[in-house]
């Protein structure tokens, strides 16, 4: 019963720090989920750097969506077109909390070869957030 009570509480807590994300519906409130799971503010010059700056995998983010995020981009290995990133420029974009972290996972893994922090997708949410029309 007692291993029963801390998975509980476990689960709780757990539940509680996603709780900012799972009801997001806007890009602000999706950067205020990752901010609130960093537990510190995010930063868009940091995520602008890590944005365009090659990693582990020798790619950037800025290789398949563009350094400039407000216009389309191609992904690098395939081809593919991409939209914009940057919110002002494509209303769809963090607007769908699951679309969302899928496409960091996969994102992340392809640049960096592992998952980003709640810090790092805050900070280059940030970053994309600046760009207005």
């Amino acid at each position: 019963m007692h291993i029963f009570n801390s998975i509980s509480r476990i689960l709780v807590l757990t539940g509680a720090a996603l709780s900012p994300l799972a009801h997001a519906v806007t890009p602000a409130e999706q950067l205020a989920g990752y901010t609130a799971q960093a537990g510190t503010a995010a930063q868009a010059a940091r995520g602008q750097q890590l944005f365009t700056t090659t990693h582990g995998k020798d790619w950037s983010c800025a290789s398949c969506h563009s350094a400039t995020p407000t216009a389309a981009g191609k992904h690098a290995s395939t081809g593919k077109a991409i939209g914009a990133l940057a919110p002002a420029f494509n209303p769809e974009r963090f607007t769908d909390t699951a679309k969302t972290e899928k496409w960091f996972r996969r994102n992340c893994n392809d640049v960096m070869g592992r998952e980003c922090t709640a810090g790092e997708k805050a900070d280059v949410l940030a970053f994309l957030l600046t760009f207005k029309r």
